[in-house]
């Protein structure tokens, strides 16, 4: 029983993640130049735009945020262009580990984030989807992801932990996961208490090595957001959106 249990949950959850990126492409107006996200939520919202194109003559370029998304948006026929000439995006739509009140978010955890903060950072407006499992008071109970070079890195994770209380480990151990960048990732171990994402960011982003902070501070406008009553759209009341 607890088997059946637990393939129902997943079951749940993976329709929540579907729901939620689907909804997401209601955002979306012909014409647009889209990023788009790294995860598994946003593989539907990649799938969905693919569909929409073929059926319903939705005609977009995209910015893929990592070579698992443009491989998937290769194979649905979906054109992409790089950043650099596609200029200022109408959108991004990403995915997140975790997002607060104030749509503060922790991403990272496919370790796409530096890629991720860059097309964020190079858009209008910042679509997130998730589910409900994703929503939290305070940030830090997903481990912070960092991304740091490889030299000399086991420095650079020293000072890291001079502000984290717990354990900051290489993702991958003895076989790092690298980074499409080539870069390592940390994996932060803060729990429920970064209260201030921003000055927490600063802080990081001051230490030699580090390359980018999984902390999105500022960035998100909207939060597609599937739990079992349904599709939920918040919009942050001064975001870029409104």
């Amino acid at each position: 029983m607890a088997g059946c249990s637990l393939q129902w949950y997943m079951s749940g959850v993976e329709e929540l993640k579907q729901q939620a990126g689907i909804a997401a492409c209601d955002f979306v107006k012909d014409g647009m130049k889209l990023g788009l996200g790294t995860g598994s939520t946003i593989r539907y919202t990649v799938l969905e735009l693919g569909r929409r194109m073929k059926h319903e003559g939705l005609k977009i370029v995209g910015v893929p945020t990592s070579e698992s998304t443009r491989e998937l948006a290769e194979s649905l026929d979906i054109p992409l262009i790089p950043l650099a000439e596609a200029g200022v995006l109408d959108l991004v739509i990403d995915g997140a580990d975790e997002f607060d009140p104030d749509y503060n978010l922790i991403k990272g955890g496919g370790g796409a984030l530096t890629r991720e903060k860059i097309v964020a950072q190079s858009s209008n407006g910042m679509i997130v989807v998730a589910d409900d499992s994703k929503q939290v008071d305070t940030l830090g109970s997903f481990d912070l992801p960092i991304e740091v070079l490889p030299f000399e890195w086991k420095r650079t994770a020293d000072r890291v932990a001079e502000f984290c209380s717990g354990p900051v480990v290489r993702r991958g151990g003895k076989k790092p996961f690298i980074s499409d960048n080539g870069g390592y990732i940390l994996d932060c171990s803060f729990g429920s208490t970064i209260t201030n994402p921003s000055k927490l960011e600063s802080a990081l982003l001051d230490i030699a090595g580090v390359v980018e902070v999984g902390l999105f501070v500022g960035i998100c406008d909207a939060i597609v957001m599937a739990s079992n009553t349904g599709v939920l759209t918040l919009v942050k009341h001064d975001g870029r959106l409104v």
